[in-house]
């Protein structure tokens, strides 16, 4: 298959939201059960760069409400019209009014201050506005350490755990048609797993289309139970050569030293290497 940068460009951001969300959805198993999220918690992404983008629409899928800044008017119409934010405002009153409603009820929404980070952050300290969670990679400043100290959380970037095993898939046109169907078949073959880390897979199969929006493009990268993953491979197979899915199916499993790639094409034929 013919590399292709936007593709390429669509894994790496997926990614890397990916492990922003496992490193979010520990502070989620805390919440409400039987279906945990980090509904009325406050993350403060800071600076509205490449790592916030991921971060925020982490903490979308994770649930909860999130707030960055930036004086990058460029900046700030890409994260409007990549569905990143939900709001543009040009004042910390304004996003607070936002971000109260939103909190009290537990709903989602991410708010971006049109500010330098720096402004925006010298008027929370001054005004008690205490986030829940932090970025990892901020400047060591004065009002960081001010929220670290009154119990904020630095999200971590998650390194995979060994025992998962790391499966992609995405198809060759019309996502908007195949790939809600691979999310249900992926979800389903979850369905007797009740384990945390199921839980979590389940969620952003759920909400990962919904916040990834254009910036996606019909990608999917999921860590999971290696018996999920190949359970998921025979099953999508088994469709493709069935019919029942219309298009060829790109799918990866790795897991230590062992990798496969699978891409059923509906003529009922199979390449495989691994």
């Amino acid at each position: 298959m013919t590399a292709n940068p936007d593709l390429t460009t669509a894994f790496k951001f997926t990614f890397l939201v990916e492990r922003f969300y496992a490193g979010l959805t520990p502070a989620a198993q805390l919440d409400l059960q039987p279906a945990p999220s980090l509904g009325g918690k406050l993350l403060y992404a800071g600076e509205l760069d490449a790592g916030a983008r991921a971060l925020v629409v982490a903490a979308n899928i994770a649930g909860a409400a999130s707030l960055t800044a930036t004086a990058d008017q460029a900046a700030q119409k890409q994260a409007i019209h990549d569905g990143v934010v939900d709001f543009l405002v040009t004042s910390l009153d304004e996003a607070l009014r936002i971000l109260k409603n939103e909190i009290r009820k537990r709903l989602t929404v991410a708010v971006c201050v049109g500010l330098a980070p720096e402004a925006v952050e010298r008027e929370m300290v001054e005004r008690g506005v205490r986030p829940d969670l932090v970025r990892p990679d901020a400047p060591e400043a004065t009002e960081r350490t001010a929220f670290l100290s009154q119990g904020a959380r630095v999200v971590e970037f998650a390194a995979p755990a060994e025992y998962l095993a790391l499966l992609t898939f995405h198809v060759s046109s019309a996502p908007a048609i195949w790939m809600p169907k691979l999310d249900a078949m992926a979800i389903d073959c979850l369905r007797e797993d009740a384990s945390p880390d199921a839980w979590a897979v389940r969620r952003w199969l759920r909400l990962g289309s919904r916040y990834l929006g254009r910036l996606a493009q019909g990608v999917r990268v999921v860590n999971c139970a290696p018996q999920t993953a190949r359970l998921f491979l025979a099953r999508v197979q088994l469709a493709v050569e069935r019919g029942e899915i219309g298009v060829q199916v790109w799918m990866s499993f790795h897991r230590g030293e062992e990798s496969l790639l699978i891409h059923p094409s509906p003529r009922g034929t199979l390449e495989s290497a691994g």
